[in-house]
C-alpha cells in the first residue's frame, strides 16, 4: 500500500511543479542580474529605470516570480563581487535537418560549451560553426523567428528532437532554444 495515500501523491506532484518553477525562476534571476549589471548598477537609481531591466522584471512577475527573488537578483547584479555572466549562442542541425539556436547565459563559457556538446552528442548531433544555422531565422528583438517554410518532423526524428529540447530545458545555463521545426518554434522563456 506504500505510495497510495493522498499525501504521497500530492507530494510527488508538488515536487515536479516546484522543480519546474525553480528552473524558470533561476533563468529569470540570471537575466535580471545581467540586466541590472549592464543597466549601470553604480547609478543613483541603481539602474532600475532601464527599460530592458524593467521588461525582464515584468516577464519574471508574469511568471509569478516572488518579489524577494527579484530584489535579490537585482542586488546581485549591482554588487561588485557579482560574477560576470556571458551570453552565448550555439548553433546546430538537429534530427531531420532542423536548425537549432541555443541561447545560454553562463559564468563559464568552456563548461557550458562542453555540456551543450555532450547533450547534442548523446543524440548523434554536433555543434555547427557560428552562423551556420542563423540563416534559417530572422532576428526580432531578443527572439529569433524561423523563416518559412518550417521543417516538418515526425516519427523517430520528432522523438530525438523532443529528447534534445528536454535536455536543454533542464540545463541551468540555457535560456531559450529556437528551432525551425513546425510546432517547436520558440522553446523556453
Amino acid at each position: 500500500m506504500s505510495g497510495h495515500s493522498k499525501w504521497s501523491q500530492i507530494k510527488r506532484q508538488k515536487s515536479v511543479t516546484d522543480a519546474a518553477k525553480s528552473r524558470v525562476f533561476s533563468r529569470y534571476a540570471r537575466l535580471i542580474a545581467l540586466e541590472s549589471k549592464s543597466a549601470g548598477g553604480g547609478s543613483a537609481s541603481g539602474g532600475k529605470d532601464s527599460p530592458s531591466l524593467m521588461a525582464v522584471i515584468a516577464r519574471a512577475k508574469a511568471a509569478n516570480m516572488p518579489k524577494d527573488n527579484i530584489e535579490r537578483a537585482v542586488a546581485k547584479g549591482m554588487s561588485k563581487d557579482a560574477g560576470d555572466l556571458i551570453p552565448v549562442v550555439y548553433e546546430a542541425y538537429g534530427p531531420g535537418g532542423v536548425a537549432l539556436m541555443v541561447h545560454a547565459l553562463t559564468d563559464n563559457k568552456n563548461r557550458t560549451t562542453q555540456e551543450i556538446k555532450h547533450a547534442l552528442l548523446l543524440q548523434g548531433i554536433e555543434l555547427a560553426s557560428p552562423g551556420a544555422a542563423s540563416w534559417a531565422f530572422t532576428k526580432a528583438g531578443d527572439t529569433y523567428m524561423p523563416n518559412e517554410p518550417l521543417m516538418e518532423v515526425s516519427g523517430e526524428d520528432e522523438k530525438r528532437l523532443g529528447v534534445i529540447l528536454e535536455a536543454f530545458d533542464v540545463h541551468a545555463d540555457v535560456q531559450q532554444v529556437f528551432t525551425n521545426a513546425r510546432g517547436y518554434e520558440n522553446i523556453g522563456d
